[in-house]
């Protein structure tokens, strides 16, 4: 075993369980209500006998449940932050019990625009209702109280994690012990509204979004790409992006004096756009 299995969490399983049952709806903050929903979440290390070592971890907006180890022998890559979680690492899995659920509203097991509506048999789509961070803090508390979980030592995440992360001290103040909020805000400003404006309405004007109802192969690729370079466009800084990228030119001496992408920091962000429409992001409002 070399020293990399040795700090692994090894195989993991994804489970699933029912937080909201049919008859039980949950009521959101845009004022609708939305039932059943189900959590996919994973969990690594043990609760203690005393129950004060758990560690909730919640994701970023394109992540999941699957923070650290593998799901299956043949898995290429472990989970988004294997690197932070497993035996002997920053969040030490033999020290603590370490559980990250699928946000609400997410694209990977939790209840989300692409599961199935019982009042139509198909998929939500745009009758998903408008989730919140609150919201998505409601069901992860729902899902803790199923698991017999009493209290939190720590809830840690980044980005819209983060703001997760920031609710979960304002909604729990004494469930959670101590809170990790990292690269992340307790609201946006008018310049990242209005990234996300852009971004979202190149995915409505590809004429694929079909009004939410696209078919099950053919989704707004084209759309999403461009809202995903909108997005990474937000992640660095003007000098962050200079200091990375400058003026460089990919694979040419010259300008070509084309629409052809040539610049360094065009190709990185085409590279950024080419994701399936299957990991779109669910439908969130950051207030």
């Amino acid at each position: 075993m070399d020293e990399t299995e040795k700090n692994s969490v090894g195989i993991v399983e994804t489970r699933t369980i029912r937080v909201v049952e049919q008859g039980k709806p949950l009521e959101l903050e845009c004022g609708k209500t939305l039932a059943p929903i189900d959590v996919a979440y994973e969990t690594y290390g043990r609760l203690n006998e005393a129950g004060d070592n758990a560690v909730l971890i919640c994701h970023a907006l394109s992540s999941n449940a699957h923070v650290a180890g593998l799901n299956s022998p043949d898995d290429k890559k472990p989970g988004w932050w294997d690197i932070m979680v497993g035996p002997g690492k920053g969040i030490d899995t033999d020290k603590y019990f370490v559980i990250c659920s699928n946000f609400l509203g997410g694209c990977s097991g939790t209840t989300g625009p692409g599961s199935t509506n019982p009042e139509t048999g198909k998929p939500y789509g745009l009758d998903f209702p408008i989730i919140t961070i609150a919201d998505m803090v409601k069901v992860q508390k729902l899902l803790l109280d199923k698991l017999g979980i009493k209290q939190i030592l720590a809830c840690v995440g980044g980005s819209i994690g983060g703001m997760q992360v920031l609710q979960w001290t304002i909604e729990c103040p004494e469930f959670v012990k101590s809170a990790i909020p990292i690269a992340t805000t307790t609201h946006l400003g008018a310049q990242s509204i209005a990234f996300d404006a852009v971004g979202r309405n190149a995915i409505l004007a590809n004429p694929n979004f079909a009004n939410g109802r696209y078919e099950a192969e053919k989704g707004p690729d084209g759309g999403l790409g461009i809202a995903r370079m909108i997005g990474h466009i937000t992640y660095l800084s003007e000098q962050g992006m200079r200091e990375k990228f400058g003026r460089d030119l990919r694979n040419a001496d010259s300008y070509s004096y084309d629409f052809i992408s040539e610049f360094a920091v065009e190709t990185y962000l085409e590279h950024q756009g080419q994701v399936s429409w299957k990991d779109s992001m669910p439908i969130v409002i950051f207030t």
